[in-house]
């Protein structure tokens, strides 16, 4: 992601706390790197951030070597990480009291989309502030929108990944099915993927599921990771995910046995 805001012609400063990779990026890409987040923010208009989870965005944004003791007033911080809505809502009263203006901004597409520069971002805040970050945004992603307040980005996500869940569930089953029955799979795809069936996982996992090949997407872990913030938001808001606790189940199955990270078509292994 950070590569695409450089070859769009973006001045770019990265931190990583992997030292190794911040090095390896300057490498490839043209732009500087910093020791910490504060200095990595120094002087932006816009900072960045996607990192594993609340602790991890906290130990990056807060404190006195964090993001938000580097911003200048008035510049906004943009959270990509996928973490709780009550995160994004303090880290957005602390920006404000400090002058500066926070958005939460959670991505779907995985490692490819990033790559590719074709995320999904859903986005929390305030109208004007998400005008500003957008097209910056547009350097990775093929799509972005305003889900509302701040939080709303993340509570979007924790949809997203429920559906997931129940998709890749379903082509798990199907597939499964269709090699019990002797179907050949290209030409199952084929047919089935042009009717009500259709979707970005059947067309961009079919083939790896089939192969029982697990390496080209999203992490069971990370998807255990992202579910737990839902469930913990359905206990607030009365939601009920009786499907996606037994999607969650199986996905523990696949990390008991070694598959922590494999990524989420790995639900077909259960059949294998």
């Amino acid at each position: 992601m950070a590569g695409h805001l450089a070859n769009a012609g973006y001045d770019v400063c990265v931190y990583n706390r992997n030292q190794e990779k911040a090095i390896q990026w300057q490498t490839e890409f043209s732009g500087t790197s910093a020791a910490t987040p504060a200095l990595a923010a120094q002087g932006c208009d816009m900072v960045f951030c996607c990192v594993g989870n609340d602790h991890d965005v906290r130990a990056v944004v807060l404190g006195d070597y964090g993001i938000l003791a580097g911003m200048p007033n008035g510049s906004i911080l943009v959270d990509h990480t996928t973490a709780s809505a009550d995160l994004a809502r303090e880290l957005a009263s602390i920006a404000s009291e400090q002058g500066q203006y926070f958005l939460d901004a959670p991505v779907s597409g995985g490692q490819a989309g990033a790559e590719n520069g074709v995320l999904t971002v859903m986005v929390g805040g305030e109208q004007t502030i998400f005008a500003k970050a957008q097209p910056v945004m547009a350097a990775y992603a093929q799509f972005s929108k305003l889900m509302g307040k701040v939080g709303s980005g993340q509570l979007a996500k924790m949809v997203n990944q429920i559906c997931i869940a129940g998709v890749v569930q379903g082509l798990a089953e199907g597939f499964n099915f269709a090699e019990k029955a002797g179907l050949d799979p290209q030409a199952l795809v084929e047919t089935i993927s042009k009717g009500a069936a259709g979707s970005w996982q059947m067309e961009n996992r079919y083939k790896t599921m089939f192969a029982g090949e697990y390496d080209f997407g999203f992490a069971v872990d990370w998807m255990r990771k992202d579910l737990s913030i839902a469930f913990e938001e359905a206990q607030k808001n009365g939601a009920q995910l009786p499907m996606t606790k037994v999607v969650d189940g199986y996905y523990q199955e696949i990390q008991e046995n070694g598959g922590s990270r494999w990524d989420t078509s790995s639900l077909i292994s259960r059949f294998k």
